[in-house]
């Protein structure tokens, strides 16, 4: 009877361990009937795609997958000829600027050829001006002299003025950099022609007379006149960020950053903003948080590196060491060329020693830094900068330092970036909606040619990623992907911008992907199709690797998956 028993309950031992077993390889869903980009080290292509509990478990021939992954409750589904890649990864978005700039703001950015002048520009305010709440200022954002009729036609405080001189106005440049204000924007603000520059860079531009122009430049004079702004309501903003999430979703985006959180509403407010609505079930994205460096002296909310989840992560702190390139504000080694015979250098917004004080704390607390740098003379003093923090640290490399633009480079700063392990994050569009005017108009081509040097960072074995730099430029990876391979300039008659630093579709394909999930400590779990990641997945109405280069931007985005569910956008 004793053996009888112990028999019995061997037995069904091995029955539960093979029923757990046949649990273990029961897919919830199995993709397959179109190409399956996976990039992976080999950007391979497989046929079949298996997802169980939101993570990949499988990938590889049709016939296997199926044969081993699937059960009666799997779903199955056909792609029909369409392409499934991993979901595409931005790495630098703002996203609550966009929010508010694109959503609650007049939006006035304009991608297309034909440009903007002054007089469209004050008439469009005054269409939004009669339908203005009473107590509102009239916010707009997207213009930018270097895509206006005449070129660097500038709004100021006396054009402005036209459109009211009792409603507060701010317009802020397309690359957030510059805003233009009234007269009665200055008033409100408590500014005026003696009033002194506050610090951090930061310039309120004055004529040779001395008066207040209107034009305000950096980010600690923009602020000091839109803090004296009516603030939206928790309810507005809410709907505006779900908005903003849903259109960046539906570029096939399911893992985006703040690059700058705490800017445009203070470090506490968007940190609970951010805690609140990035865990609603319908939220369509997975965020990775910087902290705005200059806010981190009143302290971090109590927030450690890597503090969160997989769907919000406070992973880095970001500082603004210049201004724009097209705005003619960022910091190069020599002079712009226009106005023609300038010397205009641009600014730093710090000193050295003065970056270097308020990274280091940062640096030692574990954080990843990001700093935005358009000029050379930037870039290096962010180099110098890192590489002084960088000196005890056993492997820099994984430390995985940013910088954010590297527009205008030097081949020897390729080098170093390279040496150091640091990760240079590309504005591509800049090839594309400015690449003309810096050509042309701005750096001349020897530094326009060098812009975004993506060939360049190959050749040294380093990575790149690719961003919008939102509202900067348009969100759109499919964009990303035409603009570092083709580097075509949008304006007639067209061109392409360095040719020497395109890169192959399947480059700038890891530049959204791999690239873009490894410069946010993201890439263990996400940016390729590979078993054991999570299963965020966007499926393409065409495959960006057999189509060309100019058409991939056409390429429509038909879902995205995070965790294995399709989102709703």
């Amino acid at each position: 009877m004793k053996r009888f028993i112990q028999t019995t309950l061997i037995s069904a031992g091995l029955m539960a361990t093979a029923f757990s077993v046949a649990a273990a390889q029961v897919a919830d869903t199995i993709f397959f009937g179109g190409p399956i980009v996976t990039v992976n080290q080999k950007n391979e292509e497989v046929q079949a795609l298996a997802v169980q509990n939101g993570k990949i478990v499988a990938v590889g021939k049709k016939d296997v997958v199926l044969k081993e992954w699937r059960a009666n409750t799997t779903q199955l589904i056909d792609l029909k000829g369409q392409t499934l890649m991993p979901g595409f990864v931005e790495p630098h978005i703002h996203i609550v600027m966009t929010a508010m700039t694109e959503v609650l703001w007049l939006n006035l950015s304009n991608f297309t050829p034909q440009y903007d002048t002054l007089d469209t520009l004050s008439q469009k305010l005054k269409e939004r001006l009669n339908t203005l709440p009473k107590g509102q200022w009239l916010g707009a954002f997207g213009v930018d002299p270097s895509r206006t009729q005449p070129f660097m036609a500038e709004l100021t405080a006396d054009i402005l003025d036209k459109v009211s001189t009792e409603v507060p106005i701010a317009v802020m440049n397309q690359s957030g950099h510059i805003l233009y204000v009234n007269h009665k924007a200055l008033e409100v603000a408590g500014i005026n022609d003696k009033t002194p520059n506050p610090g951090d860079g930061g310039i309120y531009m004055r004529d040779a007379q001395g008066r207040l122009t209107g034009v305000v430049v950096e980010p600690s004079a923009i602020l000091s006149i839109l803090k004296h702004a009516p603030a939206p309501t928790e309810a507005e903003l809410a709907v505006a960020m779900q908005k903003t999430a849903k259109m960046i979703a539906s570029k096939g985006v399911t893992t985006s950053a703040e690059i700058t959180l705490g800017l445009m509403l203070g470090l506490d407010n968007e940190i609970k903003l951010f805690n609140n609505i990035v865990h609603n079930q319908d939220f369509p994205l997975r965020v990775r948080a910087y902290l705005y460096g200059p806010l981190l002296a009143k302290g971090t909310n109590g927030l450690k590196p890597n503090d969160g989840d997989d769907k919000l992560r406070y992973v880095g702190v970001k500082f603004v060491s210049d201004g724009s390139t097209q705005g003619i504000t960022a910091a190069l080694s020599e002079p712009y060329i226009y106005p023609k015979g300038t010397q205009f250098l641009g600014h730093l917004d710090y000193a050295d020693d003065q970056i270097y004080k308020m990274t280091k704390p940062v640096f030692d607390q574990g954080w990843q830094i990001a700093t935005h740098a358009n000029g050379d003379r930037t870039i290096e003093q962010t180099l110098n900068t890192y590489a002084k923090l960088l000196a005890n640290s056993p492997d820099p490399k994984a430390r995985r330092l940013r910088i954010e633009h590297f527009t205008i480079n030097t081949p020897e700063q390729v080098k170093k970036a390279a040496q150091l392990g640091v990760i240079p994050g590309f504005t591509i569009g800049h090839v594309d909606y400015w690449g003309e005017a810096f050509h042309n108009h701005i750096v001349g081509p020897e530094r326009a040619n060098r812009i975004d040097p993506s060939a360049s960072f190959k050749k040294e074995g380093a990575r790149f990623a690719y961003h919008s730099d939102s509202p900067v430029s348009n969100v759109g990876p499919l964009n990303y992907i035409s603009e570092g391979a083709g580097r075509l300039w949008q304006k007639a008659p067209r061109k392409v911008l360095g040719p020497d630093e395109r890169v192959s579709v399947d480059d700038a394909i890891r530049a959204v992907t791999i690239n873009a999930a490894y410069e946010m400590f993201s890439d263990d779990k996400l940016g390729s199709l590979e078993v054991g990641k999570q299963a965020d997945l966007v499926v393409l109405s065409d495959n960006p690797r057999k189509t060309p280069i100019e058409k991939i931007r056409s390429i429509g985005v038909k879902e995205t998956w995070i965790d294995g569910k399709r989102q709703a956008w």
